[in-house]
């Protein structure tokens, strides 16, 4: 057991300790372990008296939850008795303030209540890659947390990595071309094979999007009326605000092409010039990624890759810029709703 309430408390002086009781008292009504020995990610937190109320507790110990996140990326609440949605949001919010909105869509969701969204819906066979939350973007939100209602009768994982382990392990030579140039992500918004623009930018107005394009140095470009591409160039690298952790980054393994089952993106290949696929990725001086690039980034995902299966419940909180997330295939039914918080603006 790794309590790391207990060692923060034997080394605060004498003279601080009748400041701090109160908190002192509410950290002991938790206790802390590691899911995986050795492994940092995550940190396991539970009560250990009946009927703590985790919001009520996160509001108290905020600042303890940021530390313990910055250390380890990411907090998994087990066996706290939270069983609404509102439950969930209040407790976003209690611990990152007011959520954000889901705009600059990649990935189809449903709104559930207040600004809570259904996590990813793709099909249930297939896995969603590990990544960041909207590193495809120079904006993203800092924390995202997820909220399991109903756990899949098999499968269903939502897998986690530490995105600082990602960019250590990573060739040099690639992580230099990565730096340099960066990934530009270029994207078609069609009824057919992918997002529509209305749907990815929440408007029926072609203004709203062109403008929040210029506001987020998105080029645009209209085609035949109602067909829109965009190309943005953004970071591959990343430093946290916090801890000053260069973190691999972006999203170009899972934009690119070769992304898709070889099945889809040969039928897709044929039947669009590559310049209309619904989304790709490229260097940012828009020469190609090479293959054997994009398979050593997505295999050390898969090394560093840490699954546990989800209890109904539980609550895992990540920064999202010190750990990637995903999702494992999964059969029966499974509801995972999401919250997003904090926006970061990538200078």
């Amino acid at each position: 057991m790794t309590n790391i309430e207990s060692k923060t408390t034997n080394s605060i002086p004498l003279i601080s300790a009748t400041r701090k009781t109160v908190k002192l008292s509410e950290t002991k009504l938790v206790k802390t372990d590691l899911f995986q020995a050795k492994q940092p990610l995550p940190l396991v937190v539970q009560p250990v008296v009946e009927g703590l109320k985790l919001v009520d507790w996160a509001a108290n110990n905020r600042q303890q939850i940021e530390t313990w996140l910055w250390q380890h990326g990411g907090i998994l609440f087990r066996n706290f008795d939270i069983r609404e949605i509102t439950e969930f949001e209040q407790l976003v919010s209690a611990i990152s303030g007011e959520l954000l909105d889901y705009s600059y869509r990649s990935t189809p969701r449903s709104q559930v209540g207040g600004k809570i969204y259904t996590s990813t819906e793709y099909p249930a066979d297939r896995s969603i890659p590990l990544h960041n939350e909207m590193a495809y973007s120079r904006s993203w939100p800092m924390k995202i947390g997820f909220f399991c209602i109903k756990s899949a009768e098999t499968g269903g994982e939502t897998p986690i990595a530490d995105s600082r382990k990602v960019f250590q392990r990573l060739d040099e030579k690639i992580k230099e071309q990565f730096i340099e140039k960066q990934v530009m992500y270029v994207r078609n918004y069609d009824t057919q094979f992918d997002l529509t623009w209305q749907n990815v930018f929440q408007t029926e107005n072609k203004l709203e999007v062109e403008n929040y394009c210029r506001k987020a140095g998105i080029e645009f470009e209209w085609k035949d009326n109602n067909y829109l591409r965009t190309r943005q160039v953004c970071q591959a690298v990343a430093t946290h605000p916090k801890t000053g952790e260069k973190v691999w980054f972006n999203q170009a393994h899972l934009f690119h092409v070769s992304s898709l089952e070889q099945e889809i993106s040969q039928i897709l290949l044929s039947a669009l010039p590559e310049e209309y696929l619904p989304r790709n990725a490229y260097y940012g001086d828009g020469s190609e990624i090479e293959k054997y690039v994009l398979d050593e980034i997505r295999e050390l995902y898969q090394q560093e890759a840490v699954i546990f299966p989800w209890q109904d419940g539980d609550v895992l909180m990540l920064d999202n810029m010190l750990a990637a997330h995903g999702r494992m295939p999964f059969s029966g039914l499974r509801k995972v709703v999401v919250g997003m918080a904090e926006p970061f603006i990538a200078q």
